[in-house]
């Protein structure tokens, strides 16, 4: 029951406490869950930006629709996926399979291809909905995380992604903003955090047969 009490710890922040950081190992473990996400294929069409900048996360935070979180939050992580899954990016993921497992080509070959293919042959809207798919995946999976570990989040979508691109620079990375994730700690006037969790009767969201 362990992760069910955690679970129901976790909230949606409102307001955190900008006085206190999240340890350098706190970090560290949301770098490695982002990292240990499961994607389609395998192919992690993402990048992480961890923003520990008072002065870029105001800037973000205007870009957020002024919402104090980003600016208040330890850390704000920036969820992106590429810009470009095309051929050489999923040459690259192979030859990182072959790197790590040592799988011979012979039997990494037919699926690499039918990859390539399969890629090259959908239109660029069509890669970018299912590489956000992707950065979905890993926002449960850091909710999750951070529910276990005691750290506070937000999970975000309403901000401006042209604007995070240009503040942060993200051409450059060949990344887009498509998720925020500001974490930290609660602020102890945060109101919602005393506020009973509200869901669905069990009864009525699982099927079971």
């Amino acid at each position: 029951m362990e992760s069910i009490d955690a679970l129901k710890w976790r909230y949606a922040a409102k307001k955190f406490d900008p006085e206190k950081l999240l340890p350098s190992e706190k970090v560290e473990v949301l770098k490695r869950a982002f990292n240990l996400t499961a994607t389609s294929y395998g192919l992690q069409p993402l990048k992480l930006m961890v923003v520990q900048n008072k002065e870029i996360q105001e800037k973000l935070m205007k870009a957020s629709y002024h919402q104090k979180q980003v600016n208040t939050a330890s850390h704000v992580l920036v969820i992106c996926i590429e810009r470009s899954v095309n051929k050489a990016f999923i040459e690259n993921y192979f030859k990182t399979v072959q790197d790590i497992r040592e799988t011979p080509d012979e039997i990494l070959h037919p699926f690499k291809e039918s990859l390539i293919g399969d890629f090259e042959q959908k239109p660029v809207d069509e890669v970018k909905i299912w590489a956000t798919h992707q950065a979905y995946l890993v926002l449960g999976t850091l909710l999750t995380v951070c529910a276990a570990e005691k750290i506070d989040s937000c999970p975000m979508e309403g901000f401006q992604p042209n604007e995070y691109d240009r503040i942060l620079e993200l051409e450059k990375y060949g990344l887009e903003a498509v998720l925020v994730l500001p974490v930290g700690y609660r602020a102890d006037d945060d109101f919602f955090a005393s506020l009973k969790k509200v869901r669905r009767p069990l009864e009525e969201t699982i099927i079971e047969l």
